[in-house]
């Protein structure tokens, strides 16, 4: 039992860091839009990476070279400009509440969901890597307790903030608040997109 408390403990803290995917998250849970499939998507993808760092992290670790890293990054900055642009263009510039009329379709919904998980190089360095080489010393029923509790910490953690969200929208359906919301989203998708340049950049260097 410790090690599942440890494995929780130490998810939930590198989790609670505020990152693209929280954010958005957060955001489906305020347009109502798919919010069971964002959570549970974003929730097992950590159960896979978690444990696949703890089985496999010396395999992983040989073949996480920068070049690897690199083209993460450069995927995860096309990815951000994109997400910026259709933000600007069609929920600040043309904000329409009409969510019914507006409303994404699931696979739309999958593919960011995927998107801001899987290009995302600092989801594999914390689950990935970080899990994955805190628990390389551990016998195998302590690695899975560990797993287990660092899992379900994404689980809890997932739900809460897009069902908290969900039933926050209520109280949040005029377009100026709205507007003030997409532009906090692109504000912190931007700092994210230029921390993000800076680290391909440095590559160069």
């Amino acid at each position: 039992m410790t090690y599942f408390i440890l494995g929780f403990i130490t998810g939930l803290s590198l989790i609670l860091a505020i990152g693209a995917q929280n954010i958005f998250v957060i955001e489906q849970g305020l347009k109502k839009e798919f919010v069971f499939i964002v959570c549970l998507i974003c929730a097992l993808s950590d159960f896979l990476l978690i444990f696949l760092g703890i089985f496999i992290f010396n395999y992983f670790q040989n073949f996480f070279t920068p070049l690897v890293e690199l083209i993460l990054n450069i995927l995860l900055l096309i990815f951000l400009l994109n997400f910026i642009r259709v933000k600007i263009y069609k929920e600040i510039y043309k904000l329409n509440l009409n969510f019914q009329k507006d409303k994404h379709s699931l696979p739309e919904v999958i593919s960011k969901t995927l998107g801001f998980t899987y290009l995302n190089p600092h989801v594999y360095s914390d689950t990935v890597f970080f899990l994955g080489n805190f628990s390389k010393d551990f016998i195998l029923n302590q690695k899975i307790l560990f797993g287990i509790g660092a899992s379900i910490s994404s689980f809890i953690f997932f739900f809460i903030i897009g069902y908290m969200s969900k039933r926050l929208s209520s109280y949040l359906k005029t377009k100026k608040i709205w507007k003030a919301i997409n532009i906090l989203i692109v504000i912190f998708m931007s700092s994210l997109a230029i921390y993000v340049l800076i680290n391909i950049l440095s590559f160069f260097n």
